[in-house]
């Protein structure tokens, strides 16, 4: 009965391990709001730290995916992912603003990652798949 117990319990670790995104949100934040639905995702910050991961879903092709961002302080990357492969979609420094949008090659799942390169201050980010 131990046995059999513990080959289960193995079993349901392994298949929910193997069910996990390959991207994890980890970060250090002050006054930090965000939302994530499958069509739009924002953060808003006074100090963040890390990386946060947002998931966003295209359910069609020829959709656009929006973007806009604003930082008053660092420098953050923000990466997206809808093949397997992690690519660059715009860096923003200190002061800087951008607001431009990028042709989804794909349906499905679109990982969007923000990444910090050390502290920075008063954040705006938003994405939206229109």
């Amino acid at each position: 009965m131990k046995k059999l117990f513990s080959a289960v319990l193995i079993i349901c670790l392994l298949v929910s391990l193997a069910g996990c995104s390959a991207y994890r949100s980890h970060y250090k934040a002050v006054g930090f709001v965000h939302s994530n639905t499958p069509a739009s995702a924002f953060m808003n910050f006074y100090e963040f730290e890390g990386v946060n991961v947002f998931t966003l879903k295209s359910k069609s092709a020829g959709k656009q995916l929006k973007y806009s961002a604003k930082l008053e302080t660092g420098s953050i990357t923000v990466y997206y992912d809808c093949d397997g492969t992690k690519t660059e979609l715009f860096t923003v420094g200190a002061g800087g603003q951008i607001d431009s949008s990028l042709e989804l090659p794909s349906t499905g799942k679109i990982y969007i990652i923000v990444e910090t390169d050390g502290k920075c201050k008063n954040g705006d980010f938003r994405f939206d798949i229109v």
